[in-house]
Order: structure tokens, then sequence, then C-alpha cells
């Protein structure tokens, strides 16, 4: 899979967490949570609402006149599901390739005659 497209599925997991767990983060926070700038964040949220995976709603009462909440769709949710599963898996493989890496320099190391406990 692109590494450009492991990024952009990640970043969307992060953001339907984040929604999850606290639907009236605002931009400017759920930027500084994902560490990205605020228009990759507010260009995420639209790719989100567009796929239909969010929903916002706008509290015109509010005295903030902008403030919003972000909410799951149920296809949301199993969108996140489904980036979940693949993040896991991922990273299980990177793992697995570095516990490889870890064991070939171990022997590498013990072969030189010198052994490091892990």
């Amino acid at each position: 899979m692109p590494e450009d497209l492991l990024t952009h599925q990640d970043t969307h997991l992060k953001v339907l967490r984040l929604l999850e767990i606290n639907p009236q983060m605002n931009q400017r926070e759920l930027a500084a949570a994902l560490g990205v700038s605020l228009g990759k964040t507010n260009f995420c949220l639209k790719a989100l609402l567009d796929k239909g995976l969010l929903k916002v709603h706008n509290f015109q009462n509010n005295k903030h006149k902008l403030a919003y909440a972000y909410f799951l769709t149920p296809a949301g949710i199993a969108e996140k599901t489904t980036l979940a599963k693949r993040f896991l898996q991922h990273k299980v493989q990177e793992y697995e390739q570095l516990r490889a890496e870890i064991e070939s320099l171990q022997r590498e190391v013990d072969i030189g005659g010198t052994q490091m406990p892990l």
C-alpha cells in the first residue's frame, strides 16, 4: 500500500477516533491533537463529511455562533472500524519486520563475541 495512502487513512482514523470521543472539538483543537495544519484538518473534515462519515450540527443559538459538533454516522463508525483494522495489520507487520531485524542484529553481535541482552 502506498505510504501517502497509509498516512491519509491514518489521519482519517485519528480524526474519527478524536471526534467520537469529543464531538464538540473545534478545528484548531483537532489540528493541534493531530499535529497537522488547520488547512489539512479542514480538508480532512470536508472529505469525511462528503463521504457521509461525519455529520455536523451547528449550534446557531450559541453565543459563539461558530460552535459545531461533529458526529460519526453509522457509515463513519463502520469506516473507523475498517481503518482501525488496516492500521493494526500494518503496525503488526512493521513490528514483525522490526523484530526480525533485531534478531538478525543480535545474531551478528553474538557471532562477533559480544552478547547484548535484550
